[in-house]
């Protein structure tokens, strides 16, 4: 069993060099995924994540790189620079693109939790929400402490720009999100129109877009959307494996989102971390982004 045989190797590292050479000696153990999962054919997966990959995204795992190796640097590098061109813009445009461990969910509450100052500061947070990605949106403004409303609507109902605009109109806000997508039922939001409407209302709300299943595969035009964020996930529409999740964001947003309650969800510092050195601030998932 794969558990006995960590507690072997445990115990033999603890013994010393002999013990070692006494470990390597001992029979392979053949684990479940290689008698079972190995030997089967790969399922096509349509979940909304992770989705089946290539065997040219699998290959690219086989490869380890240090975290520190400028070869890893490089790599990070270019896929920032690659997302930012998928989105049709760049640095020069005054966009950045920031790489977060982990699942797009946790780059979104990566966004919310700096961006979205906290009630004393004036923050509050209007979520347009058609499903359960936006209530979950809601949810983490709710439990950093922020102020947050919520439009409701069916899940195969669009959200409206007119009546997010309203609300806009009717009560100030620092912020408002929305699903690009919406995974629950697959109803795609006109987000261009819902941000034009934002800003009509009300020009200094940052528009925090969930392209989550989206980005990939639905053009984005984030100058019409006057969005400040977008957030997808390497193991949605671009076929990666999961292990990190990035927020496109405007350089004057990023420099603004000052009041992250996390260490680890800190975007504005994960962000600085990236441009100082062009690492990750913390262990990079290595083979997630040799993948990509």
């Amino acid at each position: 069993h794969p558990d006995t045989r960590r507690a072997m190797l445990l115990r033999a590292c603890r013994a010393g060099p002999l013990g070692l050479r006494r470990f390597s000696s001992q029979p392979y153990v053949e684990g479940w995924g290689s008698k079972v999962l190995q030997q089967q054919r790969e399922p096509l997966l349509f979940t909304p994540g992770p989705l089946t990959t290539s065997a040219a995204v699998k290959q690219a795992m086989l490869v380890d790189i240090g975290s520190r190796d400028a070869r890893m640097v490089a790599v990070i590098r270019e896929i920032r620079e690659m997302l930012l061109e998928m989105a049709g813009t760049s640095k020069d445009q005054g966009w950045e693109c920031v790489l977060v461990q982990g699942s797009g969910t946790m780059c979104v509450e990566s966004v919310i939790n700096s961006a979205v100052p906290p009630p004393g500061a004036g923050g509050r947070l209007l979520v347009a929400s058609n499903g359960a990605y936006g209530l979950r949106m809601a949810k983490m403004a709710e439990m950093y402490g922020a102020e947050v409303d919520v439009i409701s609507y069916g899940e195969t109902e669009r959200v409206s720009p007119e009546q997010v605009a309203e609300a806009v109109r009717s009560k100030k806000y620092t912020h408002v999100g929305c699903i690009h997508h919406e995974t629950t039922a697959g109803t795609l939001n006109a987000i261009e129109e819902i941000g034009a409407a934002v800003h009509d209302a009300d020009p200094s709300v940052e528009f925090i877009i969930d392209s989550m299943s989206g980005f990939g595969a639905y053009a984005v035009d984030l100058k019409a959307a006057h969005a400040s964020y977008l957030v997808s996930s390497a193991n949605k529409l671009i076929e990666g494996v999961p292990g990190f999740a990035f927020a496109l964001g405007t350089r004057a947003a990023l420099e603004r989102a000052t009041h992250a309650r996390s260490l680890s969800l800190d975007l504005l510092g994960q962000w600085r971390g990236l441009e100082a050195n062009g690492q990750f601030r913390f262990t990079p998932p290595t083979h997630a982004l040799l993948a990509f």
